[in-house]
């Protein structure tokens, strides 16, 4: 946790804020975000590879771009374990740094 939140602070934060609630219409939230729960893999791969296009997070649409950060493994591991389980987030399920390099772009 410590290290994914030194990661978040240093690549997430300006985007999604200090309290992962996001910017309305620009930066979806991470915070109570169904979309995490729901779509671990999907997850992952937008901190790994970036993300562009729609979708749909606690009911509302972005359609913005997340670039590629250039974190390793590990970095994306740690900083999903912060997210998973900050501000209401609650998965219960470790990401690994192993999982991490199986996902494709």
């Amino acid at each position: 946790m410590a290290r994914g939140a030194v990661v978040y602070e240093d690549f997430c934060m300006n985007c999604h804020m200090p309290n992962g609630e996001g910017v309305p219409k620009a930066f979806p939230p991470l915070a109570k975000a169904d979309y995490l729960m729901n779509k671990r893999l999907e997850s992952i791969k937008a901190v790994k590879y970036g993300l562009s296009g729609e979708i749909t997070v606690n009911g509302v649409v972005y359609n913005s771009t997340m670039a590629a950060l250039g974190l390793s493994d590990s970095e994306v591991a740690d900083v999903m374990n912060f997210v998973l389980n900050s501000w209401g987030n609650d998965d219960g399920k470790i990401v690994t740094a192993a999982e991490v390099s199986k996902i494709e772009p």
